[in-house]
């Protein structure tokens, strides 16, 4: 492909794909994030025919994260966390460790290093916040206590996510270390810029930011205003990154949490989506060009195990979780419906653990199959957590008519 038109035919051929597979999708009543992947796979080097940019498809997907994670701190609301955060904060974190050790034990049955076994497990914990949000809207659900639970699990989630996203490189850099004090204070001396990031975000960016957006709107310009939501989001994401050793995930993620309590908060949410919705298609479809799927039929057991973890192993720990905590027999069910599913967050450890070479990529390929699955069997496990929920419930009713 000539270098002078990458760029173009890389986004004609993702995006007019991604448009015919995720009709495709819509039309067999799956996800359109499924038809998003297999057009990445369609694309990619690993199927005949048409074959992106490689190189320069992952760059536009970095994109699609930022415009990602800014979307979802503009979305999310401290208060609406604290609210459901005696569930959600324990659930997430127990439901992550559950999780992560099944993939562990699983990582060492196949006979995969440790840290790799580790990631595995920890890639297959954390769930998808686009196909949750897009179930929940579906079934009007956003607003409901059980919406509540399910959003502020995943964004404890997503933190937790972000926060490993730090560590890692660190984590494998210090791996042939023997020094804990020099790993240590390595880790602690990130940490402590990660926070001067966020304070100096909060404290400045929380007057500065609210503050240019009036300036924009005053100029009556619509044009200008997205510019300026896009701007702040990618500038304050590669200010994250450059000066402060974040990741562009965290930088975005703050800028779009300061601006979520500012006035046109909600206007900057209203522009960012478009370009959102369509750089995030790209993140999918360069996920989908990394795919080999022969692994379906090479290693059907394995992919087959790891799906389990996803849709039974974290459902089980959900319900388990909720239970305990007393939520109602259907908030529970949804909850766990919600979560037998991974995708983005698990893509970027997965993508992360390559580049680090801490990860192979039949092991890059079972999170990828496991997560094109899961999305496509979403639905399904929905409608199997409403049966499971009205038996429940009637069993419940019959205990106490009696």
């Amino acid at each position: 492909m000539p270098h002078s038109d990458s760029l173009i035919l890389t986004l004609v051929g993702a995006f007019v794909l991604a448009f015919v597979f995720g009709m495709l999708a819509l039309r067999f009543k799956l996800s359109p994030l499924v038809g998003y992947l297999l057009a990445g796979v369609a694309a990619g080097p690993f199927t005949p025919g048409f074959v992106a940019d490689a190189e320069l498809a992952p760059q536009l997907a970095e994109i699609g994260v930022i415009l990602l994670m800014f979307g979802v701190g503009l979305h999310f609301s401290p208060q609406d966390l604290m609210r459901v955060r005696k569930v959600a904060l324990p659930g997430a974190l127990v439901q992550i460790a559950a999780a992560t050790a099944l993939g562990w034990g699983l990582g060492l049955v196949m006979g995969l290093p440790q840290l790799e076994s580790f990631l595995l497990g920890f890639a297959l914990s954390v769930a998808s916040t686009v196909v949750l949000l897009r179930a929940l809207e579906e079934r009007k659900q956003v607003k409901t206590e059980t919406g509540a639970v399910a959003v502020g699990w995943l964004v404890v989630e997503d933190l937790v996510i972000v926060i490993a996203l730090v560590l890692l490189p660190l984590l494998v850099k210090a791996k042939g270390a023997y020094d804990p004090v020099a790993v240590g204070m390595s880790i602690g001396w990130t940490l402590v810029k990660v926070a001067a990031f966020v304070a100096l975000m909060f404290v400045v960016g929380g007057r500065v930011l609210p503050w240019v957006f009036v300036r924009i709107a005053h100029t009556r310009s619509r044009e200008l205003f997205t510019l300026g939501v896009l701007a702040i989001a990618l500038g304050i994401a590669y200010l994250a990154y450059a000066v402060f050793g974040a990741s562009f995930a965290l930088g975005a993620f703050v800028a779009g949490l300061v601006l979520n309590g500012s006035a046109l908060g909600h206007n900057a949410a209203e522009r960012a989506m478009p370009l959102r919705d369509a750089f995030a298609v790209l993140f999918f479809v360069s996920v989908g060009m990394l795919f080999d799927p022969t692994i379906l039929v090479r290693e059907p057991l394995a992919v087959a195990a790891v799906l389990a973890i996803v849709l039974v192993g974290k459902s089980i720990a959900a319900l388990v979780i909720t239970t305990l905590f007393k939520l109602e027999r259907r908030a529970s069910f949804m909850v766990a419906a919600s979560l037998a599913q991974i995708g983005e967050f698990s893509f970027v450890l997965a993508a992360v653990g390559m580049t680090l070479g801490v990860m192979s990529r039949q092991t890059h390929d079972l999170i990828l199959a496991a997560a094109l699955l899961s999305i496509a069997l979403n639905p399904f496990v929905f409608k199997l957590a409403d049966l499971l929920a009205g038996k429940a419930e009637a069993r419940a009713a019959a205990v106490e008519a009696s």
